[in-house]
């Protein structure tokens, strides 16, 4: 699981929406208020990458950000911050940032860029081991946390979302049953409403034409499940 340590001092911003957010899109996430909790962890712990509120209590995120790439040349540096002005982004992206992303930030966003700057570190750092790839077929990365579309478009995942394309991809050209997606999302099917298995296929789909420019090639199967198409 990619590891990420998080600096934004608004506790609400941290602890609500962005923690429980990247979680939820399969990060390992440490939540810090300050450079120098930053400090104190990457001292102790290794971490994947850094997300960088620029404004902050005890320092200045561009001078973190240069401190960073000073010490941990292999480290992602992510920096998220108000300042949208072109100047900033210049300035955070010169000082070792790999992104530069403006508040407010969609988390879907966030976890996109992140494992986007993974897939690019694996060249640098032993992140994780590239993912086999089978020519022209939809499946999941290494990881299982982004959706690969054969055109190279990436998709990342909510944990939920996740469940389902599992099942769909480990069988390609063939039936998964509504029964078997919803025991992917719950221990209880039998006080599972069916019509949430309908909104998350509806919302993947739509989220998939969004990000890749292409439609998931996924045929409703009337009252049985749905097939991914294999190629």
């Amino acid at each position: 699981m990619p590891s990420v340590a998080l600096l934004e001092d608004d506790a609400l911003l941290r602890e609500r929406i962005l923690l429980p957010g990247l979680a939820g899109f399969g990060f390992a996430v440490t939540g810090m208020d300050s450079a120098a909790a930053l400090h104190v962890h990457l001292a102790r712990h290794r971490y994947d990458i850094a997300v960088l509120d620029v404004g902050l209590p005890d320092a200045d995120g561009f001078t973190v950000a240069r401190e960073l790439r000073e010490a941990f040349p292999h480290i992602g540096i992510v920096m998220l911050t108000g300042r949208a002005e072109t100047l900033d982004r210049v300035r955070g992206l010169s000082q070792g940032a790999d992104a530069y992303l403006a508040k407010p930030v969609e988390v879907e966003l966030l976890a996109a860029t992140l494992y986007s700057l993974l897939r690019r570190l694996q060249g640098v750092a032993p992140v994780r081991a590239a993912a086999p790839t089978v020519r022209g077929a939809w499946q999941l990365d290494e990881g299982g946390w982004c959706l690969l579309s054969p055109a190279g478009g990436t998709v990342a995942l909510t944990r939920t979302e996740r469940r389902v394309v599992e099942r769909l991809t480990a069988v390609p050209g063939q039936l998964v049953t509504r029964d078997q997606l919803v025991a992917a999302l719950t221990d209880n099917v039998y006080d599972f409403d069916p019509h949430r298995l309908d909104s998350l296929i509806y919302r993947l789909r739509r989220k998939v034409a969004n990000i890749c420019g292409e439609p998931l090639p996924l045929n409703a199967v009337h009252g049985e499940g749905y097939v991914l198409v294999a190629h």
